[in-house]
């Protein structure tokens, strides 16, 4: 019987790794604490202002107006269905990440809701609100959800026709801040777009990071030489992949590394020092997982 209970206990402890668990435990904290700053962006600067972000969301706060219920009551009600849909579509993890994204949010907000606006400067508030608001929903996205449902009907929509999601979440905010301009007024409605584009670069800066990284890629047929002075002159790693020309078919070295916007520039001109030549191809890249970018000491 001992024996049995032990062999259950392994059984179960196999099936749910530490790592695993540990890593839920940070993506779910990190869902909640976006929340927090969320709803912080929004109840202290843009709802008491009048001024609303795109999506369910602001949906939601012209309801709240409109009808004085809560808008984390329509929040939670008009994601609903779109989190079931997102189940359907996209996945089991996003839906519960969404969902505990949406909850959360809808609860913090009713927690702000009395403390005092900090300022009635409309372009304050879109600015500061949407700095805030901007990073609290790039955290929750970061960690695999959404609190927004129009992105859900997006994602589902770009896979069946030829517009990306980012073109059809912006159509569709277009009638949302439309809307908000009959009901708050046009020069509010301006002031939501103010904050809109403003959630958008916060975003952008929560899930690709103030430090752009780039990779970069060289043809060069003095490819160690050209290796050599990467390292050398910038102690950044290559790595040598083994290619062949398309039309030639001739074997042909690549070069491969990865290096942060300031030094592109560098960059350039160590490898077109060694090979005039040379073919250099540059491209921005959002995130590095799996290990750290270290200097090479050279030696």
């Amino acid at each position: 019987m001992e024996q049995s209970v032990e062999a259950e206990e392994t059984a179960v402890s196999a099936k749910v790794p530490p790592g695993k668990i540990q890593r839920y435990f940070w993506k779910y904290l990190q869902v909640v604490v976006g929340a927090v700053i969320a709803a912080a962006g929004l109840e202290i600067f843009l709802v008491p202002n009048h001024i609303i972000d795109g999506g369910v969301v602001g949906i939601s706060i012209m309801m709240e107006a409109i009808t004085d219920v809560p808008y984390g009551l329509y929040l939670v009600l008009l994601n609903m269905p779109f989190v079931i849909m997102g189940y359907k579509q996209i996945g089991k993890g996003f839906a519960i990440t969404t969902a505990i994204a949406i909850v959360c949010l809808s609860v913090w907000s009713e927690i702000f809701h009395p403390i005092p606006v900090l300022t009635e400067d409309y372009f304050l508030a879109a600015i500061f609100g949407g700095i805030i608001d901007g990073i609290g929903v790039g955290l929750i996205i970061r960690a695999g959800g959404s609190l927004d449902g129009t992105e859900i009907v997006a994602i589902i929509m770009d896979r069946k026709t030829a517009f990306s999601v980012g073109e059809i979440v912006m159509f569709m905010n277009l009638f949302i801040l439309s809307a908000a301009g009959f009901l708050f007024g046009w020069d509010k409605a301006m002031y939501s777009l103010v904050a809109y584009f403003v959630i958008a670069k916060m975003i952008d800066v929560v899930l690709k990071g103030l430090d752009e990284t780039y990779a970069v890629m060289i043809v060069s047929q003095h490819y160690q030489d050209v290796a050599q002075a990467v390292l050398h002159g910038m102690g950044r790693g290559v790595t040598i992949l083994h290619g062949a020309g398309g039309y030639s078919g001739m074997p042909q070295e690549i070069l491969y590394s990865v290096v942060t916007r300031l030094e592109v520039g560098k960059l350039k001109d160590v490898i077109l020092g060694v090979d005039p030549d040379a073919f250099v191809t540059i491209h921005q890249i959002h995130d590095i997982v799996g290990g750290r970018m270290h200097r090479s000491s050279g030696h």
